[in-house]
Parts: structure tokens; sequence; C-alpha cells
């Protein structure tokens, strides 16, 4: 009876090899799906069909999950290397923290967008699943990642990137995500557990971004910019930002609900003003540099990648914190902001959405990338062309 040699079966099945490209930064696609429907259901103000569109994409981001979780998770467990040869790769590992994020923006977008679709019930029983696996996933990357770092990878004097914000920034998403579950909790030290636990993983991860942030701008002075694919990950930065102030919000408002104490929740609720404006400023900030730096790699010829999702997700936060600051400042200026920022999200998920679709079909986006060597970072008076 004739074998077949592992080089044959893969050239017999080339799809299935292909599919097994697919890492764990495709999550990142949910991310920003999912972030579309929540930023569009928490908006200030009411805009016809936008309830309609909000349930539409959480559907496509439910079933978009689903898809990923069947292709990459089947195939981890087939091909354990695969998991292996992402967690040594220094760019790649910190991916690892897009699939924690992509099941808690399912899970919320489940409880703001879908109630009226699935039920309340099962949507918050959905969103507690969700919530607590994408925890205790997020909770191990903030930790497991940063470690690989410290002990294993070799990271370059120029390799800081928004990437390195993505297994650390999870915890953020927790906090905020789970500010929405309070209100289903029954009065009592569970609740108050809760949302306690939910402001440590919200210092957790703003610290740690703080400390990743400087060393982005520190590359950024002293080293320049890639000029490559790499350069929308800059965006990233706006995560840690608008998901800070939106978890400043939310968690503000379910401390109203008799959580705690009347005095520490109007503490919580100055707490979200004080730190929210400042944050919310220096995000503003991150988008007129972060903006200059995509349009000058755009215009010297940046190829479509996956890292264009980057621009997706983090302006989704941004939208959602000046959501909430509307709300606790009931000043017009953030409504209208918000209504902005929405409408610059859209625009960029609907193409970054076409252009994934493209890639995918095409098989470009599934193909493994040309060279494994570090990204370097140059400015013009170094190297132009780079």
């Amino acid at each position: 009876m004739a074998t077949v040699s592992p080089d044959d079966a893969a050239s017999a099945h080339p799809r299935v090899e292909v599919l097994g490209n697919i890492g764990p930064n495709w999550f990142a696609s949910v991310m920003g799906t999912g972030i579309v429907a929540i930023a569009g259901a928490t908006l200030p103000v009411h805009v016809p069909g936008l309830r309609g569109f909000t349930h539409g994409v959480w559907v496509f981001a439910a079933i978009l999950l689903v898809a990923l979780i069947v292709l990459v998770g089947g195939h981890w467990l087939r091909n354990p290397r695969v998991a292996r040869t992402h967690a040594r790769n220094p760019q790649m590992a910190h991916y690892y923290g897009a699939a924690p994020m992509a099941l808690m923006t399912v899970g919320a977008g489940a409880v703001l967008v879908s109630g009226d679709l699935i039920g309340e019930r099962i949507a918050v029983d959905l969103d507690w699943v969700l919530w607590t696996a994408g925890t205790l996933g997020g909770l191990f990357t903030a930790v497991s990642i940063p470690f690989l770092m410290f002990t294993q990878l070799h990271v370059e004097p120029d390799a800081a990137f928004g990437g390195w914000l993505m297994p650390v920034v999870p915890p953020m998403v927790s906090a905020a995500t789970g500010a929405l579950l309070l209100p289903h909790m029954p009065p009592g030290t569970g609740r108050e557990t809760m949302l306690y636990g939910c402001y440590a993983m919200f210092g957790l991860s703003l610290l740690a971004s703080a400390n990743i942030i400087t060393m982005i701008w520190s590359r950024l002075v002293l080293f320049g910019t890639s000029g490559s694919t790499r350069v929308p990950t800059l965006w990233i930065v706006l995560g840690p930002l608008g998901q800070s102030v939106t978890a400043a919000g939310l968690l503000a408002a379910a401390a109203s609900t008799g959580a705690v104490d009347r005095r520490v929740s109007e503490a919580m609720n100055a707490f979200a003003i004080i730190f929210g404006v400042p944050v919310w400023g220096f995000a503003v900030l991150w988008i007129a540099l972060a903006t200059a730096l995509t349009v000058r790699t755009l215009r010297r010829g940046m190829p479509f990648a996956l890292t264009w999702w980057s621009l997706t997700f983090p302006v989704g936060t941004f939208v959602t914190g000046t959501s909430q600051l509307a709300v606790h400042t009931h000043l017009p200026a953030f409504r209208v902001a918000a209504v902005i920022a929405y409408l610059g999200l859209l625009l960029t998920w609907i193409l970054v959405t076409v252009r994934t679709a493209r890639g995918s079909v095409g098989g470009t986006l599934l193909k493994l990338p040309p060279s494994s060597d570090p990204v370097r970072a140059s400015k013009d008076a170094a190297a132009d062309a780079n």
C-alpha cells in the first residue's frame, strides 16, 4: 500500500494549508467589526435606522468570531507547532491578546445591541460566558507575553510598536465590558467585589499601557517610523486611551446603581470626568499625529495588510469614550465629537472590510510573510526609502 508524504498531503490540500496561516491577528477583524455595533448603540444622539444597522453588524461580528474560533482553534489542535511558532515571533506573539478582546466585544454587543433580537436573558448569559473567557484569556496574555519579552524574545532597540499593547489592553476591555454586567448582579458583596475588580483591571492595563506608549513615543523620536504596514499599528495607542475613558464612565454609572455607598459613587462619577477629559485630550493629539504619519506612509506606498484593522477598534473606543464624556458632562461638544468620530469609524471599517474580503478571496492575506526579519525604523535623513 502506497504511503503519502507530508509534502504530498500538503499539495493535495493546498487550501487547508493556506487556512493554517490564519493567526491570532485575524481576531482583530472581530474587534473592529463588533466595536462598530457597540459605538453605534451608545452614541448620545438618535439616528434613524442606526439600531437596525448595529443589529446586522453585531450578527456579522458574532458569525466571524465563530468562524475564526473553528479555523484557528481547529488548526492549532491539529498542529500545535503553529501556535508555538506564533508565540516565538516577536511581532505575532502580541496578537494573542486579540482573541480575548474579540470575545468580550461580541459579548458586550449582545447586551447593548442584540437584547431585542435574542432576548435579554440569553444576551446577558452569553455576555457572562464570553466576558469570563475573555477576562481569563486577557489576564493570561497580560502576564505571559510580557514574560516572554522579558526572558526569551529577542527585541531590537527600535522594535516598539503599537502591537505591544495588544496583550495588556484586554483587562481594560474587561473593566469596561464588566461594568455592563454589574446592573444584572444582585446587590451585595458580589456586585461590590466585581466593581472593584474591574477598577483593579483598569489600573493594571492603564499603567502597563502607559509604559508601552512611552516606549513607542521614544522609538518614534529616536528612530522614526518603519515606513511599512506596521505604521497603522500606531492607532492601537488609541485603544487603551479610549477604552480607559469608556471604562471610567461606565464604572461610574454602574456605581450609581447601588454597588457602593453614595460618597464613593460620587467620587467615581467625578473621576470619570477628571480622568476622562485630560486623557481624551491626549487621544485627540495622538489622532492628529497618527493621521499625519499614516498619510505620509500611504503617499510613499503602503500595501494593504491586516494591520489596517488597527484603524477600527481603537477609533471605536475613542467614540465610546467620547460618548461617555457626553453623558457625564452633558456638553453638546462631546456629542458632536462622538458623531464625527463615528462617521470616520464607519468609513474606515467599510474600507478595511472590503479590502480584507478581497485579499482573502485572492489569497494574498492567507500567505506567510515573505520574511521574518525584524522591521527596521528610520527617519528621512537616515534612509528616505524606508
